[in-house]
């Protein structure tokens, strides 16, 4: 794999952890001058390496089905997923490439079979967004693509396949059947009335065009065959929003992970609250993991959330925490059944257990600035890094798809990854994100994303955030706004 003129030695680090230097041949290695060099390498080694894991070519996965089928809202789910797994992925909608080419749409005619002109058009706007598949694919560093459209015709379909194969992508299809006219209906109305297409959004305009463009689709719509025509393709068919399946010929791992993603979503209404434990003696404290207990002002947040879930009438809701007694001390105040969850228990810190960060920083210095530079892929000696939490946090997020009203109370690394999940936030973002103590966040998945709300319980609490770490050469500052606290900004 690695050309013969570069090594690899590993250096043993404090209470037995260990790191990769990159050396050339002969070279004795400084760890206190190489210390940048060495970290870029790593990191960006560690992320390629875990993409290449995950799939061992590039993807392609193609939608088929009628128009207000779902195709968007499985496509963006689909890449918000394996994004947040970390294989880099990308939607490419054709919607979008055909909006561009004809600035002005006028009604579902364009859409006509016979319609010569316009069929120039769309596939000529197919090709070029398989163009810039390509590129993403090849040129950019992308492991899969969706490529969001109709696709209803196997001269389509064969275009694409003849596309994957001459630069040796693998394809995969996700086709979206769906004859309940309710669903349609309200795909309809949840999502095209708001549609560029739609700019004035007359609801009796929308339903009666898109209604006539749908048949036009219908004229020419050819199901995937699995028992003749399409046997050899690799493929899964959702079928009237999940509640049957056609799964043909799955080729690899990542598509395994594909079918069993697509089979846990389910698209009904439901709310996810998400809550970390009432404030731990630790937090007062200042250290971090451990299992201790709330403090009284902890205790007092978990009266307050037992409250909350009175005024709003949650009375369907399953709670869930995790092992540790800080969450099971906050849940049992609610005096309602709950659910222990050992995968929900605080990302582990190794060695530096119960330890504040000032100790930390002192004790193991080295440790202390390799997490301040890249907090995602840093695993703490002995313990995990926000990577490994994510990937064992990944059965909790198919239950959450496939379940209704749920408070998960949790801790401040794991809130982190789940709400990451739910915003598409990536690994930049993700361990720096705020959630702060005796806070109930509120989310509500909607057509292409997620509403937030959030609700302060009015219990104080310590600040358990740690802030990003200034970039270089940047210095912070106090800025005062009227009627506001001094508070730090950040300038360079």
């Amino acid at each position: 794999i690695f050309k013969s003129e570069v090594k690899f030695q590993h250096v043993k680090h404090p209470k037995g952890h260990r790191s990769l230097h990159k050396l050339n041949r002969g070279q004795e290695i400084r760890p206190e001058t190489e210390r940048e060099e060495i970290l870029s390498f790593c990191v960006c080694f560690s992320s390629t390496a875990w993409a290449s894991y995950m799939t061992n070519s590039p993807t392609v996965i193609v939608m088929i089905g009628l128009p207000a089928r779902g195709k968007t809202y499985m496509s963006k789910k689909l890449t918000r997923y394996l994004n947040w797994i970390g294989v880099p992925t990308k939607v490419f909608n054709l919607g979008v490439y055909r909006r561009e080419a004809v600035r002005a749409y006028k009604s579902y005619d364009f859409f006509r079979h016979d319609n010569e002109e316009a069929m120039k058009i769309r596939k000529q706007c197919a090709l070029v967004a398989l163009q810039d598949v390509k590129e993403y694919l090849m040129e950019e560093g992308g492991q899969i693509a969706v490529f969001d459209a109709t696709n209803t015709t196997r001269e389509r379909r064969d275009l694409i396949q003849a596309f994957v194969k001459e630069y040796s992508f693998k394809v995969f299809f996700v086709e979206s059947v769906c004859d309940d006219p309710d669903v349609i209906a309200a795909n309809i109305l949840e999502v095209k009335v708001s549609s560029p297409d739609y700019p004035e959004k007359h609801r009796e305009r929308v339903m009666e065009d898109f209604l006539k463009r749908i048949e036009c689709y219908k004229v020419t719509y050819q199901p995937l065959d699995p028992d003749d025509y399409d046997m050899d393709l690799s493929f899964i068919k959702v079928i009237n929003v999940g509640q049957r399946f056609l799964v043909n010929r799955v080729q690899d791992y990542i598509q395994s992970k594909i079918v069993y993603y697509l089979m846990n979503i389910h698209v009904h209404s439901h709310s996810i609250y998400l809550s970390r434990h009432g404030e731990s003696n630790h937090n007062v404290e200042g250290r971090i993991g451990g299992d201790a207990e709330l403090s009284p002002r902890g205790k007092q947040f978990a009266r307050a959330l037992q409250e909350f879930i009175g005024e709003h009438k949650l009375s369907d809701l399953k709670v869930w925490t995790s092992q540790l007694r800080r969450t099971i001390q906050t849940a049992e105040e609610l005096g309602v059944p709950y659910e222990q969850w050992k995968i929900l228990n605080e990302i582990d810190a190794g060695v530096c257990e119960e330890m504040t960060y000032q100790m930390i920083q002192e004790t193991f210095p080295e440790e202390f600035a390799l997490r301040d530079q890249d907090k995602y892929h840093y695993r703490y000696p002995g313990g995990e890094s926000y990577q490994d939490l994510v990937q064992r946090l990944e059965p909790v997020i198919m239950e959450l798809e496939r379940q209704g009203n749920v408070l998960v109370i949790c801790h401040q690394a794991v809130m982190r990854c789940l709400l990451a999940y739910f915003l598409d936030k990536g690994a930049e973002d993700l361990p720096y994100m705020k959630c702060p103590l005796h806070t109930v966040l509120k989310l509500t998945p909607v057509a292409y994303g997620c509403k937030v709300e959030m609700f302060y319980l009015n219990v104080e609490a310590v600040n358990t955030h740690r802030d990003r770490p200034l970039p270089p050469g940047c210095k912070p500052r106090e800025l005062q706004l009227e009627g506001e606290e001094p508070r730090e900004k950040t300038h360079c």
